[in-house]
């Protein structure tokens, strides 16, 4: 299965990923690819990346993305993103203004999709997705793209 083209169904973009950090084990590299794959292959959204942990800092900071230019730190927490990080569960929220503490990093996101990266058990990122269309993330869209994020060693090198 080639990487490299859209996929013809939600559910390939896992096997896709794989196939693309297959080998590598730069974590930015890896994280990077995987940011462009799902930007691409996703209808009605206008940010995909991630938010890496800063433990020194107790927040999230900017790491690789697709989209407009994003908030640089986010307080574990806060924000959707803070939240998905605080309490290691998956946020889907249909309506980002709705969402107390929200975090307007562009004013076009109405919905949001923050998936918590783990390593053995501990937040280490989230993988974030917005979309300007109102309840664009479906349960089926968290399930497969938790299994994306799983693909990810977040125990491999950054340089």
């Amino acid at each position: 299965m080639s990487y490299t083209t859209r996929p013809s169904s939600l559910d390939d973009l896992p096997a896709q990923a794989q196939a693309l950090v297959a080998g590598e084990s730069n974590r930015i590299a890896n994280l990077a690819n995987i940011a462009a794959l799902v930007f691409h292959a996703l209808d009605d959204v206008n940010w995909v990346g991630f938010y890496l942990k800063d433990s020194a800092r107790n927040e999230l900071v900017l790491g690789p993305f697709q989209g407009k230019p994003a908030c640089i730190r986010i307080p574990w927490g806060r924000g959707v993103c803070g939240t998905a990080a605080a309490t290691a569960e998956i946020q889907r929220i249909a309506d980002v203004h709705a969402f107390e503490g929200h975090i307007a990093c562009d004013p076009d996101s109405r919905s949001e999709l923050v998936i918590p990266l783990l390593d053995h058990g501990d937040v280490v990122g989230v993988f974030d997705l917005d979309s300007p269309k109102p309840g664009r993330f479906s349960e089926q869209d968290a399930r497969v793209l938790a299994a994306v994020a799983a693909v990810l060693d977040t125990r491999t090198e950054t340089v």
